[in-house]
């Protein structure tokens, strides 16, 4: 993970478009929509190990050039929607890069597993005890 803002702004371009929704004429006029565009294959922020693990997990994201898309038009004002879009690609590459711990199962200790047999023991012992023996004449 030796990637930050600053160095993927160097990497990513932007299309803008007109946005729908609120905003009245604003609307009719600004292209507030901001669609960005990174390449992953063509980074250099990335080693060939981490561009495979983030070509196989965000393989959904990608547009038919190869580029991994994000769009935003929630903001009235293009330049909120760009720093909104740069912070999802951010979160988007950081939980792709993400590597979950490998669980190593444990035993059940000696201790535990005698107390679990004595307990089994005793309750037997105890619904035993319980019958009524109807063989004594």
């Amino acid at each position: 993970m030796n990637f930050n803002k600053a160095d993927l702004q160097k990497e990513i371009s932007y299309k803008t478009s007109r946005s729908g929704g609120k905003g009245g004429q604003n609307v009719n006029k600004v292209s507030t929509k901001v669609e960005l565009l990174f390449p992953i294959n063509d980074s250099e922020l990335f080693t060939d190990e981490e561009k495979l693990l983030l070509n196989e997990k965000l393989q959904n994201r990608f547009n038919k050039d190869g580029y991994v898309q994000v769009i935003c038009d929630e903001e009235r004002s293009q330049y909120l929607n760009k720093e909104i879009a740069v912070e999802r690609l951010v979160v988007l590459l950081t939980n792709a890069l993400h590597k979950p711990k490998i669980r190593r199962p444990s035993k059940v200790s000696k201790a535990a597993r005698l107390a679990r047999l004595g307990n089994k023991k005793m309750q037997a012992t105890k619904k035993d005890n319980r019958k009524r023996n109807f063989d004594i004449n």
